[in-house]
């Protein structure tokens, strides 16, 4: 799919993996609407792809207030005409390391509104505009964790995420929209740690990869970044 002329949205876009996507995306002509929790943080990228010769925009919103979430949604609306084609859900949180593998309640509850119930209000909001407009792409972040109690809120709210996205896939059928799930890996970010094996860099260009999907590729796939390096 080609992306050049067409508005995208990039969730936690001020640094990271989001950072380099929403980039990416405008290098490729995408009219990028780069979000973070902060306007400042989200300007600084715009400002950087602005002086690339890229166009983007700049939003903010806490995704742990489903408030915020709406007024995301009606933000983007207003700036796109109700015409977004790429929603890139990265934006993600990662609750403290719990040594005794006893995790509170409220690691659950912040991990699952971050992580999976403000990406799929995201989804649930703009996929009716890209099937009436038949085209769309949406990735949903994802991670390889695993053997991890000690991470286990982080870790369930991704698996509830990847569940999300496999039971959409009866509505996506002809519809011109993909639904895909995407790891970036293991990388040196605020999330990941100074001990990860990869660069930030590394999860270009496989990150794109479902953002350029023919059609025909489908949904439900994972696309694994650092199998394209």
């Amino acid at each position: 799919m080609q992306v050049a002329g067409k508005w995208a949205l990039v969730t936690g876009a001020s640094r990271g993996v989001g950072l380099r996507i929403a980039k990416a995306l405008a290098a490729k002509g995408a009219k990028v609407i780069v979000h973070s929790r902060s306007l400042s943080a989200s300007q600084k990228v715009v400002d950087e792809i602005t002086r690339l010769q890229g166009f983007a925009v700049a939003v903010e919103a806490e995704l742990s207030d489903n408030q915020a979430v709406a007024s995301l949604v009606s933000q983007v609306n207003q700036l796109t005409h109700q015409s977004l084609t790429v929603l890139y859900n990265n934006a993600a949180i990662m609750t403290p390391w719990r040594d005794d593998a006893v995790v509170p309640a409220s690691d659950y509850a912040l991990s699952f509104q971050v992580n999976c119930i403000a990406p799929a209000s995201l989804c649930d909001a703009f996929l009716p505009q890209m099937k009436q407009q038949g085209e769309g792409r949406i990735v949903n972040v994802t991670s390889g964790i695993a053997d991890q109690p000690q991470l286990m809120a982080y870790s369930c709210s991704k698996a509830a995420l990847d569940r999300y996205v496999r039971d959409m896939l009866p509505s996506l059928a002809g519809s011109g929209v993909l639904m895909n799930l995407m790891d970036p890996g293991w990388l040196q970010t605020d999330l990941g740690g100074e001990q990860a094996p990869n660069h930030p860099d590394s999860v270009l260009p496989g990150a794109l990869v479902p953002v350029l999907l023919d059609e025909e590729a489908g949904s439900g796939q994972l696309y694994c970044a650092q199998d394209y390096r």
